[in-house]
């Protein structure tokens, strides 16, 4: 008489599981989409490009604020800080650090490159984990580490032969680019490690994290904006280039959109399963630059490709037969 509850029980958990990969693929696909466009393809018949990256940080967070603030009075929650602002404060910082760096690097490397390099994130991870939370880790992390690091090291020294794309801005500076790709890593690091540190230091609700977080980023970008004059040319660029406008406008909605689908992944079917989500939405996020904007593969990417896949693959199937035997009679 217990089995037939099983089937409805089954169906919701693939709905949910659907909506999930769905909520993920969509929004951060079309986001990495929309973020080489605004950032490497000239708009207009003067062919004028976009350099404003602080600006599209400010769109992105204050969107998200505003979102997340109608969300925690809707649901009738506290809009009172849990954790000191300071905190909150750092958390911002390093974010808007690190959303600046990958936007920076984007005119210097291209998007496959950029998308590839940020799956060595578990790097800086590590190391924060261990200088923050004082975690350890195990060899096979650290064999995952070296080969996730070999294959984005053969992607970004062996480049295509020839750009195809008809928006190559002819000013590729891989040096450049990598040292902004490294600061990005190292920054995002931190802030995932800190954000990690804020979750399990207080009891705190995440649309409250996400307001916070977001409301302090608003504050300082608007005044890195002032400070460095861009904020009327940024102004005056979207209001002569309406189709510059919608993409902004997109782009802060499907990265408010995204930061939500991820949160419900993480709070619905664990981290282990939002890291083989997000694995997968970078491999199709990379074939879909490559035939979207003509970025030539060699062979040599194509096995750094490989290797850092099938790493981060192995990784999680590693982990989710861990986590099965661990939950199977007699496991530990």
């Amino acid at each position: 008489m217990a089995e037939p509850p099983l089937l409805p029980l089954k169906e919701n958990k693939i709905a949910k599981g659907t909506f999930a990969v769905v909520g993920i693929m969509s929004t951060l696909v079309i986001y990495g989409i929309l973020q080489e466009k605004i950032m490497r393809v000239p708009y207009g018949p003067n062919k004028e490009f976009f350099s404003y990256s602080l600006f599209l940080v400010f769109c992105n967070r204050i969107t998200t604020s505003a979102v997340s603030a109608g969300v925690l009075l809707a649901s009738k929650k506290a809009l009172d800080p849990v954790a000191p602002l300071y905190k909150y404060g750092v958390v911002s910082i390093s974010n808007i650090l690190t959303t600046t760096c990958q936007y920076e690097a984007l005119k210097y490397v291209s998007f496959p490159v950029q998308t590839l390099a940020k799956c060595a994130k578990m790097i800086p991870v590590m190391i924060w984990g261990a200088i923050i939370m004082q975690k350890k880790y195990q060899g096979q992390d650290y064999l995952l580490a070296v080969l996730v690091t070999l294959g984005c090291s053969l992607f970004i020294l062996y480049q295509g032969a020839g750009d195809i794309s008809p928006f190559n801005r002819g000013r590729e500076n891989t040096v450049w680019g990598v040292s902004l790709m490294i600061g990005y890593l190292g920054f995002d690091g931190f802030t995932s490690t800190f954000q990690d540190k804020l979750f399990k230091g207080y009891d705190m609700e995440i649309h409250n994290q996400i307001f916070y977080t977001t409301v302090c980023s608003c504050l300082l970008s608007f005044t890195g904006l002032i400070l460095q004059c861009n904020l009327l040319m940024a102004i005056d660029f979207v209001s002569r280039h309406h189709d510059c406008f919608f993409d902004i406008a997109l782009l802060s909605t499907v990265a408010t959109a995204s930061q939500f689908f991820i949160s419900y992944t993480i709070r619905t079917f664990g981290a282990l399963t939002f890291a083989t989500i997000m694995t997968t939405r970078q491999l199709v996020s990379i074939l879909l630059s490559c035939l979207w904007f003509g970025h030539p593969l060699s062979w040599e990417q194509c096995i750094g490709a490989v290797i850092v896949f099938g790493s981060l693959y192995a990784r999680s199937f590693l982990k989710t037969k861990e986590k099965a035997e661990t939950k199977a009679p007699g496991g530990s």
